[in-house]
């Protein structure tokens, strides 16, 4: 018996165990009991949760619980990273999505801001990306999109999820009604359009060197054709599509070769891309390395000039160096912090009106051009500016601020229960409150579960560099001992 969701008088979708024969409505086997979705998706090693058979039940109840509150068919716009294993996920996905009685429009390799562009700017259900972002090769993952560009909703989350473990009832409503996949790469010029029209009118880079690493990655064809159509001279690093290498020893969290690059071709600057583009990094002629918290403070110093930063305020997270918001409060700006991840950023710009926000990793957000962290639009704007301020971007970091030493140090948890409850760990609680008194407003410790590994993260800042080195020393050996052994 072949049968399909309906939405309950409600607008809910109906839920109950079912035991159904058929294939997409038996809750889906060996499911971990937490929760799917993390901060940005579902992410993970590929084989393990990651398979054909689970991406093509998660696109089918994807599609059902997502056109169940919607009176349109429009398509689902799916795009992926270079990984091996993305045309595998990206198909049953659209199987699925399919199966679900959906259109599904495929663009291939692009990058993630591209996917949700593309669903905000032309009626699309929702937006599909492939890809685990800056992970290994060995991992993938899977992040929707509203129909308006922004991070799947928490609610929608939870209710797919509850389909894939069998907590939703259905009716024969659409029996026999089927999608297509039709495959629509050309889009992704739509997107690159979007990019130049977001750029002042005289910007030029003609004059200027740049360096481009594109990680192997989603941005190998997008970045370079900019930055060359502006007239740049470009050194590309890691510029084809590479799945077996995509990240490794590259890209936004690997940026000695581009700096050695950039030394070597005496560049004006350089910009690194995570896997799928979200993000970037920059360095300038020097080799410094130009991170998020640099990219808001010039952007942000730019944008309050020209009245167009609303209370003068930036949206930051708890990872912000303490230089950098000391820096922008002495501009008279307010700095908001929230918790790491960019899903966390885009909320509190929604609630604020603020305009621009990011991480310290380079997932910058400006509400002037879009709501995605865009990576490459994000170094096409950091040009332009260095354009108009008619010095090197050397020059303007030299004189924006000097950041705290901060130091970063990573934790594997192999036992998920302990990941998930660290924070009742009594020892560390002790440990963490300990640095805190030591260190009163001179530092400041943060201790978190990663929201994308199986990782405890210690960071440790302060003005004293011995002090920030003693502490995560002394946190990392209490999280070892008590969690990790």
């Amino acid at each position: 018996m072949v049968i399909s969701l309906s939405p309950n008088g409600s607008g809910r979708l109906n839920r109950q165990t079912t035991n159904l024969n058929n294939g997409f409505l038996n809750p889906f086997p060996h499911l971990p009991n937490s929760p799917l979705f993390g901060t940005d998706g579902i992410r993970g090693k590929v084989g393990e949760l990651l398979t054909a058979p689970f991406a093509l039940q998660l696109g089918f109840w994807a599609g059902q619980v997502l056109k169940s509150k919607t009176n349109t068919q429009s398509p689902i716009i799916i795009g992926q990273d270079s990984r091996n294993s993305s045309d595998m996920l990206a198909m049953s996905m659209a199987a699925g999505l399919t199966s679900a009685g959906l259109e599904v429009w495929q663009l291939g390799l692009c990058p993630t801001p591209c996917v949700a562009y593309l669903t905000s700017h032309s009626e699309a259900m929702a937006g599909i990306m492939i890809s685990a972002s800056h992970n290994p090769p060995e991992d993938n993952g899977i992040k929707f999109f509203n129909g308006d560009g922004t991070k799947l909703s928490s609610t929608l989350a939870q209710e797919i999820e509850e389909g894939l473990r069998g907590n939703l009832v259905v009716s024969t409503d659409d029996t026999g009604v089927w999608g297509k996949t039709l495959y629509q790469s050309g889009l992704v010029k739509d997107y690159c359009q979007f990019l130049q029209d977001s750029l002042p009118p005289s910007f030029s880079c003609q004059g200027m060197k740049i360096v481009l690493d594109l990680a192997w990655g989603a941005s190998v064809n997008v970045a370079p054709a900019m930055f060359k159509a502006l007239g740049a001279e470009v050194i590309c690093l890691h510029d084809t599509a590479n799945g077996d290498r995509i990240n490794v020893n590259c890209g936004s969290t690997h940026l000695g070769l581009l700096q050695a690059a950039i030394a070597e071709h005496e560049a004006d600057m350089g910009f690194a891309f995570d896997g799928d583009a979200d993000r970037v990094m920059a360095v300038d002629s020097t080799g410094k390395v130009i991170d998020g918290d640099y990219i808001l403070y010039l952007w942000g110093k730019y944008l309050l000039e020209r009245g167009k930063l609303p209370d003068n305020l930036l949206i930051g997270t708890v990872m912000a160096n303490l230089g950098f918001e000391r820096a922008w409060q002495g501009l008279g700006g307010q700095l908001v912090r929230t918790s790491v991840g960019d899903r966390h950023v885009q909320a509190q710009m929604w609630e604020t009106g603020a305009m621009l926000g990011g991480e310290q990793s380079g997932h910058i957000i400006c509400h002037h051009y879009g709501v995605s962290g865009d990576g490459v639009q994000t170094a096409l704007q950091l040009a332009a500016l260095v354009h108009e301020s008619g010095v090197s971007l050397a020059e303007l970091v030299q004189n924006s601020f000097d950041t705290y030493p901060q130091i970063l140090r990573n934790v594997r948890l192999e036992d998920r229960t302990k990941l998930r409850s660290w924070q009742q760990c009594e020892p560390l609680q002790n440990a963490i409150a300990e640095a805190g008194e030591d260190m009163g407003n001179t530092g400041r410790v943060l201790v978190r579960a990663s929201g994308t590994e199986p990782l405890i993260r210690v960071m440790v800042e302060s003005e004293c560099p011995d002090a920030a080195n003693h502490w995560v020393n002394y946190l990392v050996g209490v999280v070892e001992t008590h969690l990790a052994a």
